[in-house]
């Protein structure tokens, strides 16, 4: 990615930017008509002056992406975020994406962080989607009293500390590999903080922690000795581990049930049971609106700045995603699969309007006013290389600046070579270029402009018109196990929250303004079930028992909870037996069992049909215990 940030200081010589600083300082509420191919250079000089946190609205997510993108080009990438909405729909029993609520947690720790060491560190901005704005999250305050600062010569207990952690949201791994997980072997506790840049490493003798390392999830190596670490949440839903349990039973039995079908009232006495014992359930976040009453301006300051891209269309997009989520509701109580007294997910306009207005804000509009700040729009060549250079040696001559920025660089310089012009691609502009010369910058912008007619910006939607699209990479570790669809129509699968179905092909589908790609899944009954692609790791090949053809699951009831039940609890008798068989060959030497005695009746109970990869591993993994043990059938001294 391009470092243009020196560049930001050409706007101090547009006509009507010293005017609009004063009045954005002087906490006016302003709108001003913006070129869009100028927004994200405007909201970088702003945040850079301002130095105060910036909260910046569009109406689609895939705007907000691109926002986010081009002004990390302009400003530090470290202070600029995304809060993304989440993948999933209202009122649905999904899990949503790991990385989609990590990326949540960094942003509202980003603006927590600022809010306890304002003046120590540096204030975020951050690009919203309407959606995202409207979504419900955890309460500020409780998001202050879950944080943990673990230092060093402390002294706890390791079991009591991973506790703490699940509560916070941590999941337990083998090992550590992504933020929002942790491991424990030993005395060593691993944990991955979604705001740091390395996991850590926790060492203990006895009950005190003895070392803190930063290390390196490839090598497992040691970076860094610390002294302390400050530990926030991993998730948003956290409240029924936090509170205490009349308080969590008294919200339970406020949801009215009495209406619902029968499938649906078990599940939510089941997950009743899981949340008064602690437990964690898959798709604990249906529960949310119970529980989150927070919105992300409540973690705002309230001198902090909220800029607006289009405020209609941020209005008409809140508008229409309550119209959908209100329909989505209507037809899961017309089937009785919802109370009718479950609180809506997310805040409606007329929620979150007023306290929008609480704070300073600028609107950024395309028309509708006088004036406006003075940038044009580039003019675009769709090709036209030779005519292009002639234009920018021409420019150059009339002591014009020029920038620059290109995937296609390297080539640009090559070209410009033949006319005797000498320019060498940069990633990082290190000084404002005089006029008549440019510079030439290896990178990406959606758009070129000019400003006042003395600073020309060009971009492949210039120079070639087009640009290609890409994507801002974090710097983030992932998984090693790569996600690929190995099945194809008509193949049986397994969803790991919906059972079996048949895999019928992909679509595309808008939801929340964006298009994405969804696996389409037929059960019985014809229905069908769409599945994000980025949530493929919940579904794999059915692999049966025999050529039997299986039998599809049926959406919206418990059929698929029940066998899965069933076969945990099969699973971990078998289990309880095994630890038996391996601790008697401990200390009875020569003995073993006959395939045909109990154990053998216990495999066959414990997977009666194999429905998934793991289930047909742990059945090979079984069978070959039992083949190496000698034929005999009752425990003999050797």
């Amino acid at each position: 990615m391009p470092n243009l940030n020196k560049l930001l200081q050409l706007i101090e010589s547009l006509s009507g930017w010293n005017s609009l600083l004063g009045e954005v300082k002087q906490s006016s509420n302003k709108t001003i008509v913006c070129l869009n191919s100028a927004r994200p250079y405007i909201i970088a000089a702003l945040f850079e002056n301002l130095q105060k946190p910036v909260l910046l609205v569009t109406a689609q997510p895939e705007n907000a992406k691109k926002l986010q993108e081009q002004i990390s080009s302009w400003y530090n990438e470290k202070q600029i975020f995304l809060f993304p909405e989440l993948d999933i729909l209202p009122y649905e029993r999904l899990t949503p994406d790991a990385t989609t609520e990590i990326d949540r947690i960094n942003v509202l720790s980003a603006l927590n962080e600022y809010s306890e060491n304002t003046g120590r560190v540096r204030p975020p901005l951050v690009v919203s989607s309407a959606a995202a704005l409207m979504s419900r999250t955890i309460a500020c305050h409780d998001f202050k009293a879950s944080q943990m600062t673990i230092k060093l010569a402390i002294n706890i207990e390791p079991f009591k500390l991973l506790k703490n952690f699940q509560n916070m949201g941590y999941r337990l791994e083998n090992t550590v590999a992504v933020p929002g997980t942790m491991s424990h072997r030993g005395g060593i506790i691993d944990i991955y903080p979604p705001t740091a840049e390395n996991p850590v490493r926790l060492e203990f003798f006895g009950d005190t922690i003895d070392s803190i390392r930063t290390f390196d999830t490839a090598t497992q190596r040691s970076i860094d000795k610390i002294k302390e670490i400050k530990i926030g949440p991993a998730a948003e839903l956290l409240l029924p581990h936090l509170m205490n349990k009349q308080a969590l039973e008294d919200i339970l039995n406020g949801i009215n049930v009495t209406e619902c079908n029968t499938d649906v009232k078990e599940q939510f006495q089941r997950d009743k049971e899981a949340f008064m014992a602690g437990q964690t359930i898959h798709d604990a976040q249906f529960y949310s609106p119970l529980f989150n009453q927070g919105r992300i301006l409540d973690y705002l300051p309230s001198y902090a700045l909220i800029i607006f891209d289009e405020p209609a269309n941020i209005e008409q997009a809140a508008v229409e995603l309550d119209t959908e989520a209100a329909e989505l509701r209507s037809e899961k109580q017309d089937r009785s699969e919802l109370p009718r007294n479950f609180p809506t997910p997310y805040f409606n306009w007329d929620e979150l309007e007023p306290a929008l207005k609480n704070n300073q804000s600028l609107s950024l509009a395309a028309w509708g006013i006088e004036g406006g700040l003075d940038f044009l729009t580039a003019q675009n060549y769709a090709g036209k290389i030779p005519v292009f250079i002639s234009k920018v040696i021409e420019l150059m001559g009339q002591q014009k600046r020029i920038v620059i920025v290109s995937h296609q660089a390297n080539r640009l310089s090559e070209l410009f070579e033949t006319e005797d012009i000498v320019v060498a691609p940069v990633e990082e502009v290190t000084q404002i270029p005089q006029p008549g010369t440019m510079v030439l910058v290896q990178g990406s912008l959606t758009e070129g402009w000019v400003i006042s007619g003395e600073t020309y910006l060009f971009t492949d939607a210039e120079i070639f018109g087009f640009v290609k699209q890409r994507r801002l990479v974090k710097k983030q570790p992932t998984t090693r196990h790569k996600v690929s669809m190995d099945f194809v129509a008509e193949d049986y699968v397994v969803h790991v929250e919906h059972g079996i179905g048949k895999f019928v092909g992909t679509t595309m589908l808008n939801t929340a303004g964006s298009d994405k790609e969804y696996l389409m899944l037929q059960y019985a009954g014809n229905d069908i079930l769409y599945v994000p692609n980025d949530q493929i790791d919940r579904v794999s090949r059915y692999v049966g028992a025999g050529d039997r053809t299986p039998v599809l699951s049926k959406l919206g009831t418990q059929d698929w909870v029940r066998i899965r039940q069933k076969a945990k609890e099969a699973a971990e008798l078998l289990a309880h037996d095994l630890l038996l068989l391996y601790a008697a060959r401990e200390v009875v030497p020569g003995y073993a069992f006959h395939p045909d005695t109990v154990w053998q009746q216990e495999l066959e109970a414990a997977f009666p049909y194999v429905e998934t990869p793991d289930q047909l591993q742990a059945q090979q993994d079984v069978k070959q215990d039992m083949e190496k043990a000698k034929p005999m059938d009752r425990l003999v001294c050797g």
